[in-house]
């Protein structure tokens, strides 16, 4: 296993070990003993799954307090995926970093509290993207705002767009982050 800082302290881009042979290969997708030698000290108490089709974007989704760390991985296809530091006091708030995520790389992100996310599905078959996170799932702290925000500026890789309606019309970064 090998894990990558990226630029924005604390995502950090993990390339699992995979043991091959003749009848296909083996990864250990997560040990937490492993993640916490690299200081990822997350208690992860749900797994999530999705499948969006090609051009789908989803976000910028994040969750208010207790706040939430995702670890992302690609089952099936490919995903261009984005986090953005939404921490005030950070000196990168309101930057964005990006990375593919494809499932033959057997990669994972690590998405730390402070940070929203989202995806741009980019390999034609759709991708099923699954995640562990660091909270429950609560309506009344799920957050979003727009995945095409002028003042975040995300470069996403697609002309053609598939958003949803919340997605849509959730507020700019600025009416959130004022």
């Amino acid at each position: 296993m090998e894990i990558i800082d990226l630029s924005l302290p604390g995502l950090k881009l993990i390339r699992l070990s995979t043991f091959d042979d003749e009848r296909g290969f083996f990864k250990e997708c997560y040990r937490r003993p492993r993640y916490t030698e690299y200081g990822i000290e997350c208690e992860f108490v749900q797994d999530n799954l999705s499948y969006s089709k090609k051009d789908v974007i989803r976000g910028m989704h994040y969750q208010s307090e207790p706040g939430q760390a995702k670890l992302v991985s690609v089952l099936q296809g490919e995903v261009y995926d984005v986090a953005v530091d939404i921490r005030p006091e950070s000196p990168y708030f309101g930057k964005w970093e990006s990375v593919y995520l494809r499932a033959d790389k057997h990669e994972q992100l690590f998405v730390p509290i402070g940070f929203a996310h989202g995806f741009c599905v980019v390999s034609d078959g759709g991708a099923h993207v699954h995640y562990k996170v660091s909270a429950v799932y609560d309506h009344s702290t799920e957050k979003t705002f727009r995945f095409d925000d002028p003042h975040v500026k995300i470069d996403w890789p697609t002309k053609t767009p598939v958003v949803s309606t919340r997605d849509q019309s959730s507020p700019f970064f600025q009416e959130i982050f004022k």
